[in-house]
């Protein structure tokens, strides 16, 4: 399998390549910095730059390249960036696989569970709706730019990815220094589900899209067990052997990191793997516990 990954500087790209490499496929980059090898294929997203040529004879693609929501304050250019990275990146790279003589067989399209928005305790799955708020309107948008890929006969698997556990970047690795000097707590009223998966799966979870045939449209990336902030919380802390008293309130986090407190740090998005489970998907470690000594390179208790 001959295959082109975008986004491949990224915490979640970077593991793929290893694995994709280990597996002994041919591996492919999809890069906006100049090329410096035959392995790297240059476009311009913004300026909808690519040779069309450029892109013949891939068996699949994997599209994981975004501008970073957790770098920075959500101005309104900001909040532009992520969108346009994401939803026009995305239709340009369709339209381009769309028009090409040999269409690869299959694209795996990187999404978010903020498709979901913030909903309480609602169980949620691939059959549910778009929720509120602006990444689930970015989400929505993302996923819908893979249409031209799909209506040329393309199989698309957009992958609704949760929050990453992995030490080199995420979620988890700015977490670390508070928890680990023992200032961190729950945030807001610790109620809000979370739900997260390993970088390990999130890897595996790929691999397994692109060699599932039946494997088709939205996919939940995450744990089928979901955990209350309260509980990531109090497990992160007893990993690291640390106390976890000092919450940080709501009106706090909005002051702190703006507009992403309510989307990423207080939105509850309880959301269930079934596409993944239903076509045969073994999770490395599904439990949050394990999953967090993994990451972290933390013997088991």
């Amino acid at each position: 399998m001959k295959v082109l990954v975008s986004g491949s500087s990224g915490l979640i790209g970077g593991a793929l390549l290893a694995r994709l490499t280990g597996k002994g496929l041919d591996v492919n980059t999809l890069v906006r910095r100049p090329a410096v090898n035959g392995r790297d294929v240059r476009w311009d997203p913004a300026a909808r730059s690519l040779q069309g040529g450029d892109l013949e004879g891939f068996d699949a693609v994997v599209h994981l390249a975004g501008e970073s929501i957790a770098e920075g304050r959500w101005t309104d250019a900001k909040m532009r960036r992520i969108r346009d990275s994401r939803v026009e990146g995305t239709r340009f790279l369709c339209e381009k696989l769309a028009s090409l003589a040999r269409k690869p067989k299959v694209l795996v399209c990187a999404s978010a569970i903020g498709f979901y928005g913030d909903r309480s305790d609602e169980a949620l799955d691939e059959r549910d709706a778009p929720g509120p708020g602006f990444l689930a309107g970015v989400c929505k948008e993302w996923e819908d730019a893979c249409e031209p890929a799909r209506a040329a006969g393309i199989r698309v698997v957009n992958l609704r990815i949760g929050v990453v556990l992995s030490k080199d970047g995420g979620a988890l690795a700015k977490m670390l220094v508070p928890f680990q000097l023992g200032l961190a707590g729950k945030i807001g009223n610790g109620r809000q589900w979370m739900s997260w998966i390993e970088l390990e799966d999130v890897v595996s979870a790929i691999h397994h899209a692109l060699v599932t045939d039946s494997l088709e449209g939205p996919v939940n990336a995450v744990s089928s067990r979901p955990v209350t902030n309260t509980e990531y919380t109090k497990t992160l802390g007893r990993v690291l052997s640390r106390p976890t008293i000092f919450p940080l309130p709501a009106p706090a986090a909005r002051l702190a990191f703006g507009k992403m407190a309510d989307e990423l740090l207080l939105a509850s998005t309880r959301v269930e793997p079934k596409a993944l489970l239903a076509t045969g998907f073994e999770f490395r470690h599904a439990d949050l516990e394990g999953a967090l000594r993994a990451a972290l390179g933390k013997d088991s208790a």
